[in-house]
């Protein structure tokens, strides 16, 4: 088991996130200063305010509701769950303050994922250059001030293959242990080998591919936001998360790069023995061989929320690719800063296999 420098180990929170604010962009280059997003917001109703980022003209980048106390206090109620509640921590204005609730929560280390990139933000290279840019160096500044407790899942700008990999270079040399892919990304899947030298890099530089929930076909995301669509984020983020597992199985991917690890970020773990049924049995009408442990021979991680039913996916998916996180900074369905505590008190599953999801697996997948 990973541990840390006393042999502990690590109790690692796969799914964090770092909300973006306007010190996001104080690292444009002041060549790019003219692409600053523009923050806005509509007037408070019902104790919450809609948020929106105006990009390139446009708005376009994704933002949570601000949600006064008593309406984050009530949401909390209603669902059960506890959120994050203190800006600074959210958006890591204070490392220490983050740091502090990792330890009141029992979490070592926090791999942060972005906020606003869930959706395309822009059309346009040079702004998505600009803006990938100055988020990594944001969050590598993150990282230097947190004793290397806050590793981070790096944007690559896929609009631009040769930056992308400058920025994945430069991820890696500064905290970052994965490179964060969309299940779409414009008008293309995962497994188009338009992406290949990501791939690559990846491999090489020994990060992981960290798929969020996301969705980067604005067509799409205007399709499943239609009004008759009442759960339009679980068409557009969830779904196609759960598609790229399957068409990454079904492809040639995993062998093309055989130490490629691959993680797929709050989608929970519901759906997983369904969908290794599927391509168990598409591989069979294929006479393709299907290994014993496919998650552990594809080197496929998930991350699990305490309202799966794990002793059944454990039971026929394997303990050995399943990971938690609480989506710390977040308020909507996964959301849950508590997840390490009750995950640690289940009763359902063996010390081993909880053992594993807490801290080997995640250990693994991220190459803690």
């Amino acid at each position: 088991m990973s541990g840390d420098a006393n042999g502990k180990p690590l109790i690692v929170d796969s799914d964090a996130h770092v909300v973006e604010c306007d010190r996001t962009w104080d690292y444009l280059d002041p060549s790019e200063r003219r692409y600053r997003p523009i923050p806005l917001a509509s007037p408070e109703e019902s104790g919450a305010r809609l948020q929106f980022w105006l990009v390139d003209g446009k708005a376009r980048g994704f933002r949570f509701p601000a949600f006064s106390e008593e309406e984050m206090e009530r949401r909390q109620r209603r669902v059960g769950r506890k959120f994050a509640e203190a800006r600074e921590a959210r958006e890591l204005g204070n490392v220490g303050l983050r740091l502090e609730h990792m330890d009141d929560t029992g979490v070592d280390v926090q791999v942060l994922h972005n906020t606003m990139f869930i959706e395309q933000v822009t059309e346009r290279a040079p702004v998505e250059v600009a803006l990938c840019g100055s988020w990594n160096r944001w969050l590598a500044d993150i990282w230097s001030q947190s004793e290397g407790r806050l590793r981070w899942s790096c944007l690559a700008p896929t609009l631009s293959m040769s930056d992308a990999l400058d920025q994945i270079r430069f991820g890696k040399e500064h905290g970052a242990c994965a490179v964060l892919m969309r299940p779409f990304e414009g008008n293309r899947l995962l497994v188009d080998p338009y992406f290949y030298p990501i791939y690559e890099e990846a491999s090489r530089l020994d990060m992981a591919i960290a798929i969020h929930i996301a969705n980067g076909s604005a067509w799409f995301s205007s399709l499943c936001s239609h009004p008759v669509t009442v759960a339009a984020n679980f068409h557009s983020f969830r779904i196609p998360t759960v598609g790229a597992f399957s068409d990454l199985l079904l492809s040639e991917v995993p062998e093309v790069f055989p130490k490629l690890r691959w993680g797929f970020i709050e989608a929970s773990s519901q759906w997983l023995p369904w969908i290794l049924h599927e391509v168990r049995n598409r591989y069979r009408a294929l006479d393709r061989e299907w290994p014993d442990n496919p998650m552990e021979a594809f080197r496929m991680f998930v991350t699990c929320e305490n309202t799966d039913d794990l002793a059944y996916v454990v039971q026929e998916a394997g303990e050995d690719g399943l990971v938690i996180g609480t989506d710390y900074g977040h308020t909507d369905t996964s959301s849950d800063v508590d997840a390490i505590r009750i995950f640690r008190e289940r009763t359902d599953l063996s010390e081993e296999a909880k053992g594993k999801i807490l801290s080997d697996n995640a250990c693994r997948l991220y190459g803690l």
